[in-house]
């Protein structure tokens, strides 16, 4: 590996790892990625296995079932990374699954603006890839990819021909697998926030001290439903960021937008886009807590067309799925009552421990608290550069509802 550190597992002759006998090995024929820390036999030589490593997965039986990466201080101690017992996971093995994922892409998207690995739904488990012309931002969320972070921008830079590459290293993912936060710029430079065209609408990414990678691409369909409602309405965007929905409406002809957010940055950058998009004169923004703003704006009499609230995953974990759900109502009914009658409320959650059937529910509960009559007219999910692994529900985790408020 190039100007890496050795990866137990790299060269020929793997080391063996193997399922416990009750573990459910069919699950991972079948597809699904990971192997929880309690599903494997963990001896000595296994806990001894450096993060990141490589190893030949059996199951009970001592049967292949693929090659994994292995994290011993991680829950998910195991990911699956190609059901081919003899892979090599080398720069080619890289640059294959990168050429595999572009050609999705390139089909899709006439510009080079996308999510380009969605981690295990792309074949590259635990690791994100975003694109911006001819910048790309690497989230290694797992040990393996943070160890061949050299080699994955190298193949990147091969397969896509983009000339800047940053590793952003932040959030609970990395957490999880033992991973210190760092962000760096692996390769070429920038200077500024990069343009991204989507939807007619022009936004600002900051790939360097922006949330996340700088913008969140999984929106996308999503921003082009809520343009379609959008003529000649007041909009309210609400948890706006760098103003994803708010600018997507201002460009299907919305007479207004107030953005809501409690990052004076992310507002910056959004009102940065709407200057380049020729329409600072209709954007306003409120920056402070969401839910305060709600109630402010509440107690204002304000009335809006169009009200979206995508807020932050407040069920992140099962753990967290009570207090999330209760979340998701309180915002349904703050929102609620600015719509004007015959108006539209956008409900959207990131997180994937609440489902659909629990999310539209907490949301119908909040909207008829407030004394609401509503239709549901769309359900709206990740776009399909965001591709799901039907076995890892985690990776189709967007969800967006769509109402016409009455009364």
């Amino acid at each position: 590996m190039t100007d890496q550190p050795d990866l137990p597992g790299t060269d020929a002759g793997l080391p063996t790892v193997r399922l416990r006998p009750k573990a459910n090995a069919r699950a991972i024929r079948h597809g699904f990625p990971w192997v929880f820390a309690d599903e494997l036999v963990t001896d000595r030589r296994t806990r001894a296995l450096s993060p990141g490593s490589f190893a030949l997965l059996e199951d009970g039986d001592r049967r292949p079932l693929g090659v994994v990466t292995v994290n011993p201080a991680s829950k998910i101690i195991a990911r699956l990374m190609d059901a081919d017992p003899d892979a090599s996971i080398d720069a080619t093995w890289l640059a294959n699954r990168l050429h595999r994922a572009l050609a999705l892409r390139e089909r899709l998207f006439e510009t080079p603006f996308y999510r380009l690995i969605h981690a295990e739904a792309d074949g590259l488990p635990g690791t994100i890839i975003d694109r911006f012309g001819d910048a790309a931002v690497i989230q290694p969320n797992a040990a393996w990819a943070e160890a061949m972070i050299g080699d994955l921008a190298n193949a990147l830079v091969a397969v896509t021909g983009v000339t800047t590459v940053i590793l952003n290293g932040s959030g609970r993912a990395r957490g999880a697998e033992g991973l210190d936060d760092r962000t760096e710029i692996l390769r070429g430079d920038l200077a500024a926030p990069i343009e991204v065209p989507m939807n007619g609408a022009i936004y600002l990414a900051d790939l360097l001290s922006g949330q996340k990678t700088g913008l969140f691409y999984d929106q996308r369909p999503n921003h082009a439903f809520a343009r379609r409602l959008a003529r000649g309405a007041r909009v309210l965007d609400v948890f706006s960021h760098v103003g994803g929905f708010g600018l997507a409406a201002l460009a299907g002809g919305a007479e207004h937008a107030t953005l809501v957010d409690g990052s004076a940055a992310a507002l910056g950058l959004a009102q940065g886009g709407a200057q380049s998009m020729g329409l600072s004169d209709r954007v306003t923004t409120r920056q402070g807590d969401a839910f305060r703003q709600l109630e402010d704006l509440g107690a204002e009499s304000a009335q809006f067309d169009l009200v979206i609230c995508d807020p932050p995953a407040f069920a992140p974990a099962k753990s967290a799925l009570e207090a999330g759900l209760r979340a998701y109502e309180r915002i349904a009914r703050l929102s609620a009552p600015l719509v004007a009658p015959g108006g539209y409320l956008v409900l959207c959650s990131c997180s994937h421990a609440a489902d659909l059937a629990a999310f539209r529910n907490a949301s119908a509960r909040g909207i008829g608290r407030a004394g609401r009559r509503m239709q549901l007219i769309h359900t709206g999910f990740a776009g399909p550069d965001h591709p799901t692994l039907p076995q890892l529900a985690e990776s189709g985790y967007l969800k967006a509802l769509f109402f016409r408020l009455d009364g």
